[in-house]
């Protein structure tokens, strides 16, 4: 009898400790459709209207595997818009299997290695006195900051991105949507 109370006293605290992970970790909408924190980057993303250039361009760098990888990884993931801003013909020409390495670089510098969340680069900021750097999958640093109550991401040539949709959780680490494509 004892040991069935245990058990179900251990099951019982269990079930909640999992449950209330997983209250912390909700879905989130993103270009369309709900982001599941137990689905992995990729399969999250391919259901996102707002990332199929994003997508392609994953595919095309051969990068499917390692996102859908078990990470963890923090993406800050551009919207089509943010592609579809940048000079004409640098979508077209990235996605050529020749600048497959170039295309590579790029969707790299968008993962820094670990699970950051807002509230951590909040607090980089904050202990940064304003500014806080991370290295990227690439290898290269992205700037954080504030702007008001927006979270700024600047690249290494000085363009800013904004934060539109911060902790997006997955099964392997969570996404950050920014309006602008970043560059190393």
């Amino acid at each position: 009898m004892k040991t069935s109370i245990k058990f179900t006293s251990f099951l019982a605290v269990a079930l909640m400790t999992a449950f209330g992970a997983f209250a912390q970790e909700k879905t989130v909408m993103v270009g369309g459709a709900e982001m599941y924190p137990n689905k992995n980057i990729i399969e999250n993303a391919v259901n996102s209207k707002d990332h199929t250039t994003l997508v392609a361009a994953v595919k095309a760098a051969g990068l499917v595997e390692t996102l859908s990888g078990t990470g963890p990884f923090t993406v800050f993931a551009p919207v089509n818009a943010a592609f579809a801003a940048l000079p004409a013909g640098t979508v077209d020409n990235l996605l050529k299997p020749e600048n497959k390495a170039t295309l590579t670089s790029v969707l790299t510098y968008h993962v820094i290695p670990g699970k950051v969340d807002s509230k951590s680069v909040a607090k980089m900021i904050k202990d940064g006195n304003g500014k806080a750097m991370a290295k990227t999958a690439q290898g290269a640093e992205l700037t954080f900051s504030m702007d008001g109550k927006d979270l700024i991401v600047t690249d290494a040539k000085g363009n800013k991105g904004k934060v539109t949709i911060a902790d997006v959780y997955q099964s392997n680490g969570v996404i950050h949507v920014i309006d602008k494509v970043l560059m190393p």
